[in-house]
């Protein structure tokens, strides 16, 4: 680690006006699209109303998303390893929760009409999209790339270019996603394993986030170009806040595991009521 370099950590300066508006727009199609989603839903079955905390849930994580990437946050990243590993956390760990606790699939397959709700409801049970969905997959593509990133060449390689940067964010925000699905997603996920398996996984990722935290701290082969009190505080921002975004994640676990009741003579067979079925729950109608 260079501990006279006094530039910002690799990040290329920001603060053109596609930095800003981009995000933004992003952010206020994402928060729009959703609306007319809910309105389209409820339209089509009044009777089944989609909950508030969902939609309130889904918009936090497009608030918290719009945060790591505009500024003052994004600022601070470009200067700073401290900033950059906040949008790090914002990006990868808390806007993916709130955004998955907002069971986005699950509003689209009651806002599509039935035949297109079916076509995406083979989608998600594909071999593909399963295997994204399971929890292991998801840990290894999230947290199982923190080593590679922090400690090899390629977290300076890729934040040298602008296109590689807004890579890095795409990266943090769809892996962190997968992994909140596949651990405490309320969206249906056929063949996601039971709770203990997924309590292992998270049990690793918050061990990895430890271990990696930890090493950063200290100066152990760390890859990042930037003073030692940068990437020291970066790593205490990466222990503590890593470790209250996973205990988020496990509540989230926690409080949405029902255990599975088998009742029987209550069920007709071949009747759905008309609704699309997806790992053996109906989601649309």
């Amino acid at each position: 680690m260079d501990h006279h370099h006094t530039a910002h950590t690799g990040h290329q300066q920001g603060g053109g006006a596609l930095d800003v508006v981009l995000p933004a727009l992003v952010a206020l199609l994402c928060a729009g699209g959703h609306l007319l989603l809910v309105r389209r839903a409820r339209r089509r079955n009044p009777a089944r109303a989609w909950s508030s905390w969902r939609t309130a849930g889904f918009h936090a994580g497009v608030v918290l998303s719009a945060v790591a990437l505009l500024p003052p946050v994004a600022s601070f990243a470009h200067r700073d390893f401290r900033g950059h590993m906040l949008q790090h956390l914002l990006l990868g760990m808390y806007a993916p929760l709130a955004l998955v606790l907002g069971a986005p699939v699950t509003l689209l397959l009651r806002a599509l009409p039935a035949p297109r709700a079916r076509r995406l409801a083979a989608v998600l049970r594909s071999g593909p999209v399963r295997l994204l969905g399971h929890p292991v997959p998801a840990l290894l593509l999230s947290t199982g790339t923190l080593p590679v990133l922090y400690f090899t060449p390629l977290y300076g390689t890729v934040t040298a270019h602008p296109a590689g940067h807004w890579l890095l964010h795409a990266h943090f925000l769809v892996s962190g996603c997968l992994f909140a699905h596949a651990i405490a997603g309320p969206d249906p996920a056929p063949g996601r394993p039971g709770v203990r398996a997924r309590l292992v996984c998270l049990g690793c990722a918050i061990a990895v986030h430890a271990v990696a935290a930890q090493l950063m701290y200290g100066g152990f082969g760390v890859g990042v170009h930037a003073p030692a009190a940068q990437v020291r505080g970066g790593a205490e921002v990466m222990y503590y806040g890593g470790d209250i975004a996973e205990l988020l994640l496990a509540a989230a676990l926690v409080t949405s595991w029902r255990p599975a009741h088998r009742t029987l003579g209550t069920r007709r067979p071949g009747r759905s009521g008309g609704r699309v079925r997806l790992g053996g729950r109906r989601v649309a109608g």
